[in-house]
């Protein structure tokens, strides 16, 4: 039973986003009913056409119906019994929806690009929900209300993994029209820098581009924050900084609960969480060191070595398991992820970032929050948490989050056509 677990669940579940393989079995039905592998494929065969068409409804009649079911959750939940929907009964792990999602008519805008009713071999894959399922929440935003602040990852988001904001990343001009249009933009990274001049190196070509800006307006400008160490320390553009960026002291952004996180529990969840890490570097016989920060730990890979995924997400469950078993672990929010090359674990996590860049903001509600990131698996993810103080949209490139967007343009201009 003990190796069964950990095959199931150490291994598997904690890679595993629940709606989204539980929408993609669904599909799976009217696919292997309608598709026909063995036919070839004619550019004008009438026969595939009246498949491609029949599987087409059926898609959409699948994900009417779950958007029903996501607008049932949505009234449970409103009226304080979330456990009693039937969308829970179905899905244990769904959480919280701040918006409507119109699954049907982001399937149909998603299969004009993708065509995935066309499809005969291939089934619709666990990257084409993830995508119907960024335009639902694009949908949800712009019919229901306004995107007031969209908040974005740093790695794998803005830019490459370990790479920087250069100044020829096509998202720097969407991040501009994101501003110039009165929205707020907050980086939540887990950098965890205390310095802002290590913040302007991995955001050069952004903050070089406000800087030089001459369409945008000094109040725009201030639209920009930066959001450090998940939850820890926040930066605002400035103008007359030579690194852009200034220091905001904790007091004017901290939520009212973080003011309880008192600094010697900091300490002993760091002590406790850096002897794990000790403890897996020489149980894996890791080449890497330990790297404590003032609020986070994690390991690195010595010069020239390169740590597998295995071993990262080994040393995550680890950490993870032996932080939350702690005292101190019950009481004080932290995070432990998987950095791609290293594992950190970080006081607080995204949820309290989204939250304070929100707060910072006069209040922005989380119906009209967007945080774009890269990691939302249960596990050694840091864009996870996120979901529980905004909408999401899930994505896994910079050319992604550029085609996302893009495509928050176009639904804003046609809110209610697809």
């Amino acid at each position: 039973m003990t190796t069964r677990y950990r095959v199931e669940y150490a291994l598997k579940s904690h890679r595993r986003d629940q709606l989204i393989e539980w929408i993609k079995g669904l599909l799976a039905v009217p696919f292997v009913l309608h598709s026909q592998p063995t036919a070839v494929y004619q550019e004008h065969s009438v026969k595939l056409v009246a498949v491609a068409a029949d599987t087409h409804q059926r898609y959409a009649e699948i994900l009417r119906d779950v958007q029903n079911l996501i607008i049932d959750h949505i009234e449970h939940e409103n009226n304080q019994a979330a456990g009693k929907s039937k969308l829970k009964l179905l899905v244990p792990t769904v959480g919280s929806f701040f918006t409507a999602l119109p699954l049907e008519d982001a399937f149909k805008y998603q299969d004009q690009l993708r065509f995935i009713s066309r499809r005969r071999f291939v089934a619709p894959s666990f990257n084409d929900v993830r995508l119907i399922l960024n335009t639902a929440q694009l949908l949800g935003l712009v019919r229901s209300s306004e995107v007031d602040l969209v908040t974005f990852d740093g790695d794998v988001t803005l830019y490459d993994d370990g790479a920087c904001l250069t100044e020829d990343n096509p998202v720097i001009s969407r991040i501009l029209r994101l501003l110039q249009q009165g929205r707020k933009v907050g980086i939540v990274t887990a950098a965890g820098y205390t310095e802002a001049p290590k913040y302007y190196l991995r955001l050069r070509g952004l903050l070089d581009a406000m800087h030089d800006s001459t369409t945008l307006t000094d109040s725009q400008k201030n639209g920009l924050i930066v959001m450090g160490g998940e939850s820890n320390f926040l930066f605002r553009f400035d103008q007359t900084s030579p690194a852009r960026l200034t220091w905001v002291p904790r007091k004017e952004w901290i939520l009212d609960e973080m003011r309880a996180w008192q600094e010697n529990d900091i300490g002993q969840l760091l002590d406790i969480a850096e002897s794990s890490l000790r403890a897996c570097v020489a149980n894996l016989n890791l080449a890497a060191d330990v790297l404590r920060k003032d609020r986070a730990v994690g390991v690195y890979p010595l010069e020239g070595c390169k740590m597998h995924r295995e071993q990262l997400e080994e040393t995550v469950l680890v950490v993870q398991n032996t932080v939350e078993r702690s005292p101190i672990g019950t009481r004080l929010p932290f995070c432990a992820f998987n950095g791609g090359n290293d594992v950190f674990v970080d006081i607080g996590d995204k949820s309290w970032g989204v939250r304070a860049c929100q707060r910072y903001f006069g209040g922005i509600d989380p119906s009209k929050t967007l945080h774009v990131g890269d990691q939302f698996l249960s596990a050694g993810a840091n864009d996870f948490k996120a979901r529980l103080a905004s909408t999401t949209a899930w994505i896994a490139s910079p050319a992604e989050t550029v085609q996302l967007l893009d495509e928050l343009e176009e639904l804003q201009q046609e809110p209610r056509s697809v």
